[in-house]
């Protein structure tokens, strides 16, 4: 994965009412708003007092993704997708641990995987009320947005000095709420154990998002803490049984971003404009790493990690496009909608205070449309795609916020990110030069055959190739070297600015438009999102409160849901496969690749119980950043752990469904029994089971 549910709904009902059906098991909720009512009601469950606490403190955050403390020596367990950045970091040529795997039998051998964080929540407050106070009756919607910014930048900066932890302020229904999250940080993480990638990517990506899967999607690290492993006094406990059809269980994670509560235009934004770009950009940066890889084995290791991500997101980006090509989806968002203004409709002073907001968001869309591909190219780095550029480019804009004060500054530069930011910088993650050359050569030739009219585009390529410029480019650069970027971090603006290393150099020339492409974004755009969307929330919450669960924002949520299988082409699809099924589909496939079985597997079939359950599917929602997510049953014991979803669950970012979409878990015991059976890790397992 990934990255991505609720019956058909009706068309004349009110639209709040078809949000929420009787007993749903939709819903991304944050750890403060949890569904007790719907649980009570829906599954005769009331967490125990301290359940839901253990759940959030064993739970963890991490680049985009998920993961949990499973023992108490601050033992974590995510996939293998998750944690592949770091295994393929900590790999070489010599020793590739993406192909053969890595168990440390001894904590001596854990290895350090430089440039990672883990982040722990430690509490959520509302604070609403102080980012909303901030706002002044006349502002326009820019000027209401710097004002909010600054009272964010504020609140986070105050909180991370009180508390010394990680503080984020994140914005829920749209602008409805701000909630202010509270983590503690771990910078000290080592690997412990990861299959080899023909595990955990069995049936490669022609499988992804699809189900039965037969993945052992699994990795453990262990946080360190003053170069001592993590005494964790919260950690998940291990499930003594696997699950049975429908069981009720629950996800721990951090889902990136759903579109439940989008607009209609907001929708239509998406399907005609930018998804479009976004699959047309993979599809050829796809075409061009699967030719990379084919150089030789070495190309194919470095390649890899990035080629599964693009794979992935192409994927995952194709099937969230074709629930809105769905005229049946679209149609019914739009009875939605229609049916939430016209109960608005009804009341005079609702009418008066909201009615505008749906036009004014699509005005906006409309703005957005006529510029959204230079802001694609240049802002987010689309024509850049190097390593280096977005290191150069992180260098040169801390350079210059850091003049400003705290609250005038870009977010990503406020006081209270710039410890993730510089740790994230002085990684010495390797970097491989011909690969940047292989990226950036043809990221720079879409953005010409896209804006060749640019000032921009003309005075880096002329009459250039664009693989001369990036050999140019990266063979002018240092920022290679930790200690040159350390150098960097201390630089003055007038020091950035005389600065000789083509990188650098490269993101002064871009900085100006892009900057002011930001700008117009947010004025333009974001600003207008923010108070129409806040609008829709404040109807939202005045005709039924906050029972409608806010879109995922990458923040930690709690959802739940039944193992249970479906029925597919008429075809009854079982909630679980096994060791069995795993050979099986390798003998069927003539052990090749992408069904190709790694060489310990083979020689250890005989010691597998083969009808040990390896993955399985429940109706927990989820959606990209739930990877990793723990998955535990009544007693808050894991029972899997989260690494996909069905292909049918991707328009599910949209409109919830629990017919056919599902989320695919590994099973906690084929994690096990694989351990014990194949890799012959006993003391891992010991830990894992809490045996002394």
């Amino acid at each position: 994965m990934r990255i991505i549910k609720r019956p058909v709904l009706i068309a004349t009902a009110l639209w709040l009412i078809l949000v929420v059906p009787i007993f749903p098991d939709e819903g991304l909720w944050p750890f403060n708003m949890p569904p007790t009512d719907l649980l009570k009601a829906g599954h005769r469950f009331t967490p125990e007092s301290g359940w839901l606490s253990r759940l959030q403190a064993s739970s963890i955050r991490l680049g985009g993704a998920s993961a949990s403390f499973v023992s108490g020596d601050g033992l974590v367990l995510t996939n293998h997708h998750v944690g592949a950045g770091a295994i393929q970091n900590l790999s070489t040529k010599e020793r590739d641990l993406m192909q053969t795997g890595f168990y440390a039998r001894t904590r001596a051998e854990e290895l350090k995987c430089p440039g990672i964080e883990f982040q722990v929540l430690q509490e959520i407050e509302d604070v609403t009320g102080q980012i909303r106070a901030a706002e002044e009756t006349g502002q326009n919607p820019a000027e209401a947005a710097a004002a909010r910014e600054k009272s964010i930048a504020s609140i986070e900066k105050n909180a991370s000095e009180q508390s010394g932890l990680r503080c984020q302020v994140a914005s829920l229904y749209s602008g409805g709420l701000y909630h202010l999250y509270k983590y503690k940080v771990f910078t000290d993480i080592r690997l412990v154990f990861a299959p080899e990638y023909a595990m955990a990517f069995f049936g490669g990506d022609q499988d992804n998002f699809t189900y039965p899967r037969y993945d052992l999607d699994v990795t453990f690290f262990r946080v360190y803490e003053n170069d001592q492993p993590l005494p964790t006094t919260h950690f998940l406990p291990w499930a003594a049984q696997p699950v049975k059809e429908g069981d009720l269980v629950f996800a721990s994670g951090n889902p990136g971003s759903t579109g439940r509560l989008l607009t209609l235009s907001q929708l239509e934004f998406l399907r005609d404009v930018s998804y479009p770009f976004m699959i047309g950009t993979n599809a050829r940066r796809r075409a061009l790493l699967a030719e990379y890889s084919e150089k030789g084995p070495d190309e194919a290791r470095v390649a890899l990690r990035t080629l599964f991500g693009i794979e992935n997101s192409l994927k995952a980006i194709g099937g969230y496009q074709s629930g809105l090509l769905d005229p049946e989806l679209m149609a019914q968002k739009a009875r939605e909608e229609r049916a939430f203004r016209e109960e608005i409709a009804k009341d005079p002073e609702m009418a008066g205070e909201f009615s505008r907001a749906w036009e004014e968001i699509a005005e906006a869309q409309k703005s957005y449309a006529t510029f959204f591909k230079p802001y694609a190219y240049f802002e987010r780095g689309t024509g850049f795609n190097t390593h280096y550029f977005r290191i150069a480019r992180s260098l040169v804009r801390l350079a210059a916020e850091k003049t400003k004060p705290n609250d005038e500054r870009l977010r990503e530069y406020r006081e209270s990110n710039l410890a993730s930011l510089e740790h994230s910088l002085l990684s010495p993650a390797p970097i491989y030069d011909e690969f940047e050359i292989v990226k950036l050569a043809d990221s720079l030739t879409q953005l010409r055959e896209d804006m060749e009219t640019s000032w921009e585009v003309k005075c880096l390529l002329a009459t250039r190739s664009p693989r001369e410029v990036a050999a140019e480019l990266v063979g002018g650069t240092k920022l290679k070297d930790v200690e040159v970027r350390k150098k960097y971090l201390q630089a003055k603006p007038e020091e950035i600015y005389l600065s000789t290393d083509s990188m650098i150099k490269l993101a002064l020339l871009v900085d100006p438009v892009a900057r002011g492409l930001r700008a117009r974004h947010e004025n333009e755009v974001a600003s207008v999102e923010a108070r129409n969307g806040a609008r829709i929330a404040r109807a939202l919450f005045k005709l039924k409160g906050t029972s409608v669960p806010p879109d995922a924002t990458g923040t930690p949520r709690l959802s739940f849901g039944v193992v249970k299988g479906y029925v597919e082409n008429g075809k009854k699809i079982p909630f679980r496969t096994t060791f069995k099924g795993l050979y099986e589909i390798a003998e069927k496939n003539g052990n090749q690749p992408p069904y190709e079985l790694a060489p310990r597997f083979l020689r250890k079939k005989s010691a597998l119980k083969l009808s040990v359950p390896l993955n399985f599917v429940a109706t927990v929602d989820s959606i990209g950043g739930n990877s990793g997510s723990p998955v535990v049953n009544r007693k808050g014991e894991v029972v899997g752990v989260l690494f996909d979803g069905n292909i049918q669950s991707l328009p599910n970012n949209f409109v919830y469904r629990e017919d056919i979409p599902r989320s695919v878990m590994v099973d906690a015991q084929g994690i096990i029994e694989a351990l014990l059976k194949v890799y012959e890790a006993g003391p891992l397992v010991d830990e894992l089971l809490a045996k002394k």
